[in-house]
């Protein structure tokens, strides 16, 4: 499927798509049990801002939007002061009405190589602590946790805990 999937950085003309795909993705967690993402919680604003401190990047399938990720090359309020020799992938989200089955999968990929083309060793990311599925998800695609729980603040002020996940991608 990969061959089918392409890749381009994400402009401001893309600022509602990434809202749509971040709202419909946050509407599926929530529909599923999945305490992490609510919908609206991340505006044009928000995008605006990670693509002007790092990379944020579409997938298309046949011309459509089917997800995207946001790569940062540093996570100090996660994972503290760090040397670089990692990249964060963070908001990794697909279109449930569109996105092939693997499509995760592929964007993960795609992230992983970004991070060692940029000369980085290790991909990390961090994922609800009381979703088993989400983090088995991310130890099958070779992913192993480094901190078990970690308290996170969303930016409404709500409280949750993260599992912290990294793998070595150079």
């Amino acid at each position: 499927m990969s061959a089918q999937v392409t890749f381009r950085q994400a402009d401001d003309g893309d600022l509602d798509l990434l809202v749509g795909l971040f709202d419909g993705a946050a509407h599926w967690m929530v529909r599923n049990g999945i305490d992490q993402w609510k919908p609206g919680d991340k505006t044009a604003e928000h995008f605006r801002t990670r693509m002007a401190a790092g990379e944020v990047w579409l997938a298309s399938r046949d011309g459509r939007a089917v997800g995207a990720y946001e790569l940062w090359w540093e996570d100090e309020r996660v994972w503290g002061p760090q040397p670089p020799v990692a990249g964060y992938v963070h908001r990794l989200m697909t279109d449930r009405e569109s996105a092939p089955a693997g499509t995760g999968r592929v964007l993960l990929r795609h992230a992983e190589e970004r991070i060692a083309a940029g000369g980085r060793r290790l991909a990390r990311l961090d994922c609800e602590a009381r979703d088993p599925r989400l983090r088995t998800y991310y130890e099958s695609a070779g992913y192993a946790a480094v901190v078990e729980e970690l308290e996170k603040v969303a930016a409404d002020g709500r409280r949750y805990r993260v599992t912290l996940l990294e793998k070595a991608v150079a």
